[in-house]
């Protein structure tokens, strides 16, 4: 199976995303409830969805939109926590 070079740039374009969240919280550089880092999660767990759609790999899609919706709801809880400051 031939995987399309865009296809391959898009999935590491996800993967950079997801890593740098994690290590800029290893690292105390982002804080694990900023904005910043649930952004760059939400969107790199969300291409990493998408790709694994097709061909269709439970474990991925499960594993990436569970992690997008986390992320989503930590910039909702983020977001509020602001807004009551």
């Amino acid at each position: 199976m031939s995987v399309s070079p865009w296809t391959q740039l898009f999935s590491f374009t996800g993967a950079l995303l997801i890593l740098a969240g994690y290590a800029g919280s290893q690292f105390g550089w982002l804080n694990a409830r900023s904005y910043t880092y649930n952004i760059v999660n939400a969107i790199g767990s969300a291409i990493l969805g998408v790709i694994a759609l097709r061909p269709f790999q439970l474990g991925f899609v499960v594993l990436e939109f569970t992690w997008a919706g986390i992320s989503l709801y930590g910039l909702v809880s983020a977001r509020s926590q602001r807004q009551e400051a």
